[in-house]
């Protein structure tokens, strides 16, 4: 037996022959230089700051007092006040605003939800004629812009005595939202196992049961990012809000706070504030459902 062949035999019995670093001082893979870690946590720092800025601003801007500040806004150092969210707080129908707001949002993201699992489900598993066709125009009626929509909708909702009502404004939400949230979960039950349902039939379930007992449990994250989007369409939306909705006491926080903008002037600092406090819902939902969300968005890529 030769020296080389002794030598092998115990650096295989060590296993310090393939765990040594080469000669040529390659890096193994994963691991980066310090240069390229610096470069993607600026690159990831400067994201944030881009981000963030908008809001710290608005917050910034909500603290002066007068209507006229954000033209000097080195000037509110010296005089940040919370006087702007007293006002809007006691002297506006902020909380009439709010309930407004949500009662339409929280009714548009339970129905909508609702109405777009059942589609997506049925489309998802059953093959009636036409499944495929009915989709695509779920998707050809959100090619039509708001302004064409709006008087169409005001007849049929005028003929159905719902004009300045609650309920007429969730139904013009839904008929947005149910579209796109259809088609979400369509994808995210595709990714279902059809093993369950039959496995739920087997053990006595209806259609019905295996779709509440089993099937909605699993996509819990889809539902998650349609809740969320139905969520925040009914909640920012202005131009049919302020078609429909008549009462100043209906009002929902986006058509509120075009109180503050008169014909001559506006009131940048209570629009703000207003801002600021409508701002507060809309986090408090995402972080109800943020736990699922990331989960619901990446879902249908691949085949589960």
């Amino acid at each position: 037996m030769s020296t080389t062949t002794v030598e092998t035999s115990a650096q295989e019995k060590t296993g310090t022959g393939r765990m040594s670093e080469p000669k040529g001082g390659k890096r193994r893979r994963g691991n980066r230089s310090l240069l390229g870690s610096l470069a993607s946590h600026g690159i990831l720092i400067a994201g944030s700051l881009i981000a963030l800025f908008p809001i710290a601003w608005l917050v910034f801007l909500s603290l002066g007092p007068d209507k006229d500040d954000y033209l000097h806004p080195g000037d509110i150092w010296g005089k940040m006040t919370f006087s702007n969210y007293t006002f809007v707080l006691t002297e506006t129908n902020f909380f009439e605003w709010m309930k407004s707001s949500l009662i339409v949002s929280l009714g548009t993201t339970v129905i909508g939800v609702m109405i777009a699992a059942t589609t997506g489900y049925a489309v998802s598993r059953m093959r009636f004629p036409g499944y495929k066709k009915f989709m695509w125009v779920l998707l050809v009626t959100q090619m039509f812009p708001i302004a064409v929509l709006i008087v169409p909708m005001y007849q049929i909702l005028s003929d159905l005595q719902l004009i300045d009502s609650y309920l007429g404004l969730i139904l013009v939400y839904c008929s947005t939202a149910v579209p796109y949230c259809a088609w979400l979960l369509k994808g995210y039950f595709d990714t279902i196992p059809f093993e369950i349902d039959e496995a739920g039939r087997v053990d006595g379930l209806s259609p019905f049961g295996t779709f509440f007992r089993l099937i909605l449990p699993l996509a819990k994250p889809g539902l998650a990012v349609a809740a969320f989007y139905s969520f925040i369409t009914a909640f920012g939306e202005v131009a049919f809000a302020s078609t429909f909705m008549l009462s100043d006491t209906k009002y929902t926080f986006a058509v509120g706070l075009q109180s503050f903008v008169s014909e001559h002037d506006a009131q940048r600092n209570l629009m703000a504030a207003t801002a600021v406090l409508v701002a507060i819902p809309v986090s408090a939902f995402f972080y109800l459902v943020q736990k699922n969300l990331v989960t619901g968005l990446t879902a249908g890529g691949t085949k589960g």
